[in-house]
């Protein structure tokens, strides 16, 4: 692993940075505030490259590696974290998803848009009765007289769903036959059948729209199957390995505003005539959130490295993915956690950041596996033991 960075690893973060604090710092706790979703934002992101940053330019991308994505996603979960999402999902479930597994005019229809802002992306697999246990799904796909796909059943916590013109569906093709009976469908929003439900009044990232889908006979077209009939569970599991490198690098731009912030206020806040970060008590928790956050942003950079090689050589780089996740979301909630308690009153109130970052580490522990699922992932593969 080589820890120096690329002029264009450097220039993408460069550009992540400056439309970061520029456009989206500004106005990013009034978009939590009203949970409007910033598409204006999305749009230029997408004109400077951020929601295809391993897209090949072939497909409107920027048509760089998995490290460049990080140091990019970091920048922007820094100043907003659900405009982070929206862009984890666009660049890692949605776009990652097709060029893997996707035809070449799947790729040329569906992934060009969403890499220029054009178009949002998302990616539906989770159901109101299951979560962890994503197999227990029962939204079905049947084959009508031409081949084409009829599709009912619902949907829930699906990121950018009410304002997404494609999704990647995930529904059982063959029942009774558990994992194996599982397909992947492009699904365009457009067409009859498809519902968007309420938008979900959400704890924290509330400028990320989320909401329930429902499909009534809806027709997919037998060209916008994804991948093989059969393999769609294992389809979204590889998804989501590259899905968590994105939930890492979320995780670590949170926690790396809130140290921020509490540096800064350790220097400026007064108290019995000393600044508090002269105090034990506080340089301890200070000492311990830069031990974490150095430590997450290793594991999701080391997670990024594994996947750029296993792009070239083959391979996996799910265990990876899980480590950084695990440790990176924790640190978030942890560091962000140590953070209000530094700011005392002004950490609880919302005329500072510190809340929202509070609000919005917690998601990280949960979406795209939630902690307890990671660790029994390392653990089998560790182990080898199911």
């Amino acid at each position: 692993m080589d820890f120096r960075f690329t002029e264009d690893q450097l220039s993408i973060q460069s550009i992540a940075r400056d439309f970061a604090q520029k456009r989206i710092a500004p106005v990013a706790a009034e978009l939590d505030a009203k949970g409007e979703f910033p598409l204006e934002n999305i749009r230029e992101m997408g004109q400077l490259g951020l929601m295809g940053i391993e897209v090949p330019e072939a497909y409107g991308g920027a048509g760089m590696d998995p490290i460049a994505y990080v140091l990019a996603m970091i920048e922007i979960a820094a100043a907003d974290a659900a405009t982070s999402t929206i862009m984890s999902v666009n660049n890692s479930l949605f776009c990652n998803g097709i060029l893997k597994h996707g035809t070449e005019e799947q790729k040329q229809k569906f992934v060009r848009a969403i890499a220029q802002g054009e178009a949002i992306g998302a990616y539906a697999l989770t159901e109101p009765q299951s979560g962890s246990d994503a197999s227990a799904m029962h939204t079905r796909a049947t084959k009508n007289a031409n081949g084409d796909w009829v599709i009912n059943g619902k949907k829930s916590w699906i990121t950018s769903g009410p304002v997404a013109r494609y999704i990647i569906l995930f529904a059982i093709s063959t029942p009774g036959i558990g994992a194996k009976g599982v397909s992947a469908f492009i699904i365009d929003t457009q067409l009859p059948g498809f519902h968007a439900g309420k938008t979900e009044p959400k704890l924290g990232i509330r400028a990320s729209a989320t909401c329930e889908i429902e499909f009534t006979d809806y027709i997919c077209p037998k060209e916008n199957l994804l991948g093989e009939e059969g393999k769609g569970f294992s389809i979204a599991m590889g998804v989501l390995d590259a899905g968590r490198i994105g939930i890492a690098s979320q995780a670590v731009g949170i926690a790396r505003a809130a140290y921020e912030a509490t540096l800064q206020w350790s220097r400026d806040r007064k108290a019995f005539g000393h600044p508090i970060g002269t105090f034990q008590m506080t340089q301890a928790k200070i000492a311990d959130m830069k031990c974490k956050l150095d430590a997450a942003t290793l594991l999701t950079l080391r997670a990024a490295w594994t996947k750029g090689e296993t792009d070239k050589n083959g391979g996996r780089f799910g265990t990876e993915a899980s480590v950084a996740k695990l440790v990176a979301s924790e640190a978030a909630m942890w560091i962000a956690h140590q953070a209000v308690q530094i700011h005392g009153g002004m950490g609880y109130s919302k005329e500072m950041p510190l809340e929202r970052y509070f609000r919005d580490a917690k998601i990280t522990e949960i979406y795209e596996g939630t902690s307890e699922i990671q660790r029994m992932v390392i653990a089998r593969a560790e182990t080898g033991l199911r």
